[in-house]
């Protein structure tokens, strides 16, 4: 009894040490990779991750999912010397991280690429990240809408002025004509529309000057003014998609980011028009890697993974993105199905221009920001 006893405790200390040993033994390169993205994204994702460790078994991909605030938390992990090997970031944010960051002009054929999308992730000429997306401001519109008013379709060529008569013939009682959020971000095109702008091509701040105050008057005036898009107060909990999705608003000024929820919850016919004389910038994302990394070289062939016409079309796909990559944005994967007008997201990316932005760019939007729609 003992004696059996004793050979079943050893035959536990073996197991112990088998499996402590198979784990000591695993080899592989972790690299470490922080990235946004909702739950639906992350399932595109993940299979693309699993898809590279089964090519470079000796590479494991460590994910960092940060679905929010991500650039507060990603600053912390530079700050504290954990950078990841590779990371997804936006042009706004990339001054301030550019001297952490490898330069990859070298690693990828510019040719494939929207020069509006290399232009964005680029700082002083020298590429920080492969991009991934590039998104425009357009103008998702109600078709329903449009027909009981007796309202023509919005067209390429139309004017700011054709926005805001159509949004006074398209507000009743039962809904408004243009969607309204108290953002910079909204207000850009209407300040670019007028000249003006956050900064100019030398990086000097004029969002205050003539032009940008009044583009961004003129943006408040579509509430207070014009009284064609509801106030923060009749907004309520809501977001503008989900009053766009009930009929509350017949025009929703937004991004590419929509079309999958639109696609799914919509029971009203819609479709896209390109902001008033293309006035909406151009805001791109892609992947970095951060110049501490000990694995360069299998970071770099990691984000070459990612941004392939293959995995680029997985996350074009869903409708998500309009990708950064030529060959996607001209494929059936990006311009079949919702929105009729889906070419108009990249007519406003080839004819719009880059968000200018510099280290200090989020303090002066936030400062703006306080000034316009904060401070009373």
């Amino acid at each position: 009894m003992i004696k059996n006893i004793k050979n079943i405790f050893l035959a536990c200390i073996l197991c112990v040490i088998l499996c402590g040993c198979g784990f000591r033994h695993d080899n592989r390169v972790v690299l470490k990779f922080t990235t946004w993205g909702s739950a639906s994204e992350m399932k595109i994702l993940d299979p693309i991750i699993k898809d590279f460790e089964k090519q470079n078994p000796d590479i494991k991909i460590e994910v960092m999912h940060i679905p929010q605030d991500y650039m507060k938390k990603l600053h912390l992990l530079f700050a504290s010397n954990l950078a990841p090997d590779v990371l997804l970031i936006n042009n706004l944010s990339l001054p301030v991280y550019t001297k952490f960051l490898e330069p990859l002009d070298n690693v990828i054929n510019k040719k494939d690429y929207f020069n509006q999308a290399l232009n964005s992730m680029s700082v002083d000429n020298k590429l920080y990240s492969v991009p991934r997306d590039s998104s425009t401001l357009v103008v998702y519109y109600n078709k329903n809408i449009f027909y009981k008013c007796g309202v023509d379709f919005p067209e390429k060529n139309w004017t700011l002025e054709d926005m805001i008569a159509k949004s006074v013939s398209l507000t009743s009682k039962s809904h408004w004509g243009l969607s309204y959020e108290p953002k910079i971000y909204y207000a850009l095109p209407f300040m670019h529309y007028l000249g003006g702008g956050i900064l100019d091509n030398k990086e000097s701040y004029i969002g205050e000057n003539a032009s940008s105050l009044k583009g961004l008057n003129l943006y408040k005036g579509l509430v207070y003014k014009y009284h064609v898009a509801p106030t923060p107060a009749q907004t309520g909990s809501k977001t503008q998609a989900q009053m766009f999705l009930e009929g509350k608003i017949a025009m929703h000024i937004s991004g590419r980011w929509l079309v999958p929820k639109y696609r799914e919850c919509a029971n009203f016919d819609w479709d896209v028009v390109n902001f008033p004389k293309s006035k909406a910038s151009v805001d791109s994302s892609g992947w970095a890697v951060s110049k501490s990394s000990k694995h360069k070289d299998k970071a770099i062939k990691f984000v070459l993974f990612l941004s392939n016409s293959k995995n680029i079309d997985k996350m074009t796909k869903g409708g998500l993105i309009v990708p950064s990559r030529i060959d996607v944005a001209n494929s059936k994967t990006f311009t079949e199905g919702k929105p009729e007008s889906s070419e108009l997201f990249l007519y406003a990316l080839k004819t719009s221009d880059i968000t200018r932005v510099s280290k200090d760019y989020t303090k002066l939007v936030d400062k703006l920001t306080d000034k316009v729609f904060i401070s009373k």
